[in-house]
């Protein structure tokens, strides 16, 4: 059996941007759909929406790679 390799911090900070990209991106689609219902159903959607220019700033969030 071989030894296992230690993980980099520049692999760490690379999952933790992809992750965080994922989250962003899942947000987007439940905020359009429920945009898209909203339309269906005939109320006006909410003011408070994903804003695409804001960074992923949740420093409330677990980290799982501690």
């Amino acid at each position: 059996m071989g030894t296992r390799r230690q993980t980099t911090m520049a692999k760490m900070a690379r999952e933790r941007k992809v992750q965080e990209r994922r989250a962003l991106k899942q947000e987007k689609k439940q905020a359009a759909a429920a945009e898209r219902l909203a339309r269906a159903a005939g109320i006006e959607p909410s003011a408070e929406t994903v804003d695409s220019d804001s960074p992923i700033s949740d420093q409330t969030a677990p980290n799982p790679l501690l």
